[in-house]
C-alpha cells in the first residue's frame, strides 16, 4: 500500500506530466501553424511520451491500492518568438520537471518507500535524456539562426522522430 505523502506527491506529478503534454502539444499546433512540421512531429512524439509518464505514474498508485486524483491542468502558452523560444521553453520545462522528479525521490527516501524509489529511478534515467535531447535541439537551432535553408534541414531532420513504445525502450535496454 502507498503511503498518503508519496499518494498526493505522485498525483501532482501526474498532473505536471500531463501539462508537459499539454504543453507539447500546443507546440504541435504552433510549429504547424507556422509550416515547420518535422518540428510538429517531434514534438508530438514528446506529446505522447508525456502521456505515457503519466500513465506509469497513474499505474503505480493504482497498483499500490493507492487511490488517484486528477488535478486541474494549467492552460499552456500557444505562441513563440521563433522555433528556438518554444525548443528553449520545452528544455526549461524539461529541468522543472527534472526537479519535481528528484523531488519525488527525496520523499521516497524519507518515507522508507522503496517500491517508489526503484520506480523513479527509471524517471531520473528518463530525464537525462529528456534535457540532453531537448537542448541538442536547442543548440542546433542556435546554430542554424535564421538560415532558412538550416531551418528547413532541421526541420526535415527532427521530422524523422518516431514514438517507441515504452515495452519496446526497456527490452532495448535490457
Amino acid at each position: 500500500m502507498i503511503g498518503k505523502r508519496m499518494q498526493d506527491a505522485i498525483n501532482e506529478q501526474i498532473k505536471h506530466e500531463l501539462e508537459s503534454a499539454y504543453l507539447y502539444l500546443s507546440m504541435v499546433a504552433y510549429f504547424e501553424a507556422i509550416g515547420a512540421e518535422g518540428m510538429a512531429q517531434w514534438m508530438r512524439v514528446q506529446t505522447q511520451e508525456e502521456v505515457g509518464h503519466a500513465m506509469r505514474f497513474f499505474d503505480h498508485i493504482t497498483e499500490r491500492d493507492g487511490r488517484v486524483e486528477l488535478l486541474e491542468l494549467a492552460k499552456p502558452l500557444k505562441e513563440w518568438a521563433s522555433p528556438l523560444a518554444a525548443f528553449k521553453a520545452a528544455y526549461e520545462h524539461e529541468q522543472f520537471i527534472t526537479g519535481k522528479i528528484n523531488d519525488l525521490v527525496k520523499i521516497a527516501a524519507e518515507e522508507g518507500d522503496h517500491a517508489a524509489n526503484i520506480m523513479l529511478q527509471w524517471f531520473v534515467t528518463e530525464q537525462v535524456e529528456e534535457e540532453a535531447s531537448t537542448s541538442r535541439v536547442v543548440q542546433m537551432l542556435g546554430r542554424v539562426g535564421d538560415s532558412g535553408t538550416g531551418l528547413l534541414m532541421l526541420d526535415r531532420e527532427l521530422g524523422a522522430r518516431v514514438a517507441v513504445e515504452p515495452a519496446a525502450q526497456e527490452e532495448s535496454a535490457a
